[in-house]
């Protein structure tokens, strides 16, 4: 009896056992269940910090989403991108890259050749070709009324940095956000060095990396005019235009950004 029921019970064991995939199919069932979400990596731009994509963060954190919200030297262009690129090569597994204003510069620039980088996603943003500058883009088409509202802090070794007057913020940069956030935000806000803005893009990314725009319709750093041909040249998959927004439209409206963004790392 004792013999009958060790076959028994070993009978049920492979039984079990075969029915369980294994190698190569194990594995695969378990990517399939278990996928790894992209990490999503913001980039900020000139006159804002890390926090301005906060709203958008929260969202993307309840998805169940990694999120890195790069602290951007605004420095110059090539060596803003230097920067991001080591980020980006400390990041295992695939990335979705967004970049707001002078931000998507820099992404353009960094994510060249980095396999990891799935999606690129501007947000009222500068999609660069090579040997285009920040300053020449926002001045392509008329609309741009930033180069009024700046202060300058002369550096003292040949190089400028450009900050927005604080009393002008609100109305330039953030009209569609609270007086009160805007007023912390011009408070807070980060300057660009002049070097940032004149330098010419290197080969960019969005050649051979899907790419996604959200424009917006009250930005008067960016026109809009300017980032929806950005987007056209650059054959984005998807333009979501977001027509009251100001040029801090991931502020404003993080819900839109989040989604977009969401959409790019399916």
């Amino acid at each position: 009896m004792r013999v009958r029921k060790v076959f028994t019970v070993l009978g049920t064991l492979l039984a079990l056992a075969a029915s369980v995939p294994s190698g190569a199919g194990a594995t695969e069932a378990a990517g399939k269940s278990g996928a790894k979400k992209p990490t999503i990596v913001l980039v900020h731009g000139a006159f804002a910090d890390a926090s301005s994509w906060n709203g958008v963060v929260e969202r993307l954190q309840r998805k169940g989403f990694p999120v890195v919200a790069v602290a951007n030297p605004l420095r110059g262009l090539s060596y803003d991108a230097n920067y991001l690129r080591k980020v980006l090569a400390s990041i295992d597994g695939p990335i979705v890259l967004a970049g707001h204003s002078y931000g998507g510069m820099v992404q353009s620039q960094a994510a060249l050749g980095n396999p990891n980088v799935k999606s690129l996603v501007y947000v009222a943003a500068f999609a660069p070709e090579k040997g285009e500058s920040a300053l020449e883009l926002s001045n392509k088409f008329p609309g741009s009324t930033l180069g009024d509202t700046l202060q300058i802090i002369d550096l003292g070794d040949g190089t400028k940095d450009f900050a927005i007057q604080q009393d002008k913020y609100w109305q330039q940069f953030a009209a569609d956000v609270s007086r009160r956030d805007a007023t912390i935000a011009a408070a807070t806000q980060r300057p660009v060095n002049d070097s940032a803005l004149t330098e010419g893009a290197g080969e960019p990314a969005w050649h051979t990396v899907p790419s996604y725009f959200v424009v917006a319709g009250k930005d008067k750093n960016i026109p809009i005019v300017a980032q929806k041909w950005m987007a056209e040249r650059a054959h984005a998959r998807a333009v979501v235009e977001v027509g009251n927004a100001s040029h801090s439209v991931a502020v404003s409206h993080p819900e839109t950004v989040a989604d977009l963004i969401v959409r790019a790392a399916r």
